[in-house]
């Protein structure tokens, strides 16, 4: 029997191309069928394309609308804008959108419960057309499965970059001691990892984190809104701590980035050699210029301030945390400075703070802060890929890519809001959701898949 099948192989070799008997033996070929296609986001799209898919990854890219060999599955998006899979830079996959329940409930969930929103938070993620992100904040363990549930193809969801815990000082953002009475205080305190005093000490916190899988390293430069503790959003890590963080982090080959609102936490984690800012609510000339002269990113979290407003007219944020939210506000023109002078822009929305799903609303914001609509998606796709050091892999439809497509009515280089309305996403070759409609997961082979017109 074996000599046989090796025969027929020898035979089918000799009988056809290399590329034929690739496709022969090769069952998972896919042929996308575009109506325009943005393969190389930063570049003007393409007409009429066929993306061919194998292995679920992109094997070639034709113009026009190739024939498909009989058999083969073929995806019909040709009335249908298709561009890469969008990346978000900062989710909290453990976040509901509501921290007025999660303050209410906390004492009641356990990390299994966490685990079944997280999973929740992960499908209405890449169903909304973001099939990467980066966990910048939930329990090390429970973000590590399920990232490698994800990659397993065990559970729906966007492949994740997870930070595992952001790293603290005492009293810090990310003190989960912050505000709560003595006895929970002190139980929450046997089990933090993830505070740290001292450079020696935040040594320390970075290794536990790596050891728990974290694939990159957060710390908290400065103060946060929602954090239940008082004293604003000034510097509270010394730039001997952040500098002991990235030179640990690195050494690990992990990337690093601050969250940070006040000027003195952003200079000094720049100094320090952080891959990336978050959110970088105040700016100055003297911050903009180490930017560019670091080639960090910023990740400016627009939709963030948005939603924290929201929830603070809606009585959802404790004293501490509402008594914060107005220096958000100041985020908006140093922002639109911060774009202007050129520093590099990742997406990300802090999905968590607002609800999961709802991402794509970033992408208006960006444009009304000075980017275009083609610089916008960017941000979410080739940028995004850059910071997570992944650009090899994500961020654009071009040979040898992972297979993460989405695909919307109109062209979202006119309107960018299209983005919102995301009705077809495949996820390294498997279709995820179609015209609105969650497919199969894995999709049956062979199925042919046409949009609704």
């Amino acid at each position: 029997m074996k000599r046989t099948i090796l025969a027929t192989l020898m035979a089918l070799a000799l009988a056809v191309p290399a590329a034929s008997l690739a496709r022969a033996l090769d069952p998972t070929e896919t042929y996308v069928l575009a109506g325009a296609l943005l393969d190389k986001p930063g570049t003007a799209p393409r007409g009429p394309s066929t993306l061919v898919l194998r292995g679920g990854k992109v094997a070639e890219v034709r113009s026009g609308f190739a024939e498909a060999p009989a058999g083969t599955r073929v995806i019909d998006l040709r009335d249908r804008f298709v561009l890469p899979g969008l990346i978000d830079s900062h989710v909290h996959l453990n976040g509901r959108g509501n921290p007025l329940l999660a303050r209410m409930d906390a004492s009641g969930r356990d990390v299994q419960d966490v685990f079944v929103t997280m999973q929740m938070s992960a499908r209405a993620t890449v169903e909304a057309g973001f099939t990467t992100v980066r966990d910048l904040g939930s329990d090390p363990r429970s973000i590590r499965a399920l990232r490698d549930a994800v990659d397993r193809g065990d559970v729906v969801g966007p492949g994740i970059v997870n930070a595992g815990q952001m790293i603290s000082v005492t009293g810090g953002h990310g003190d989960g001691r912050n505000g709560l009475r003595e006895g929970i205080s002190d139980t929450v305190e046997l089990h933090q990892i993830n505070v740290c005093d001292g450079p020696d000490d935040c040594r320390r916190a970075v290794r536990r984190q790596i050891a728990l899988g974290a694939l990159v390293i957060k710390f908290a430069a400065t103060g946060g809104v929602t954090s239940n503790v008082a004293g604003g959003l000034g510097r509270q890590m010394t730039p001997e701590e952040m500098k002991a963080i990235v030179e640990t982090a690195h050494a690990f080959g992990r990337k690093v980035t601050a969250h940070s609102h006040a000027m003195e936490g952003t200079k000094a984690a720049l100094q320090a050699g952080v891959d990336s800012v978050e959110h970088g609510t105040f700016l100055d000339d003297e911050t903009i210029r180490l930017f560019r002269e670091k080639g960090a990113f910023l990740v400016p979290t627009m939709l963030a301030p948005v939603a924290t407003l929201a929830q603070a007219r809606a009585g959802q944020l404790g004293p501490a945390a509402a008594a914060k939210v107005g220096e958000g506000r100041s985020a908006v023109p140093n922002h639109e400075r911060a774009i202007r002078a050129g520093v590099k822009i990742a997406f990300g929305t802090d999905s968590g703070v607002s609800v999961h799903g709802d991402n794509a609303r970033e992408f208006a914001l960006l444009v009304e802060r000075g980017l275009t609509p083609m610089q916008a998606i960017s941000a979410a796709t080739a940028n995004a890929a850059s910071l997570l050091g992944r650009g090899d892999s994500i961020g654009a439809l071009t040979p040898g890519m992972d297979a993460d497509i989405i695909a919307v009515k109109g062209s979202p280089l006119e309107d960018v809001r299209r983005l919102e309305q995301v009705d077809f996403v495949m996820h390294r070759g498997a279709v995820i959701k179609q015209a609105g409609v969650r497919a199969p997961f894995p999709p049956t082979e062979g199925l042919a898949l046409k949009a609704d017109r």
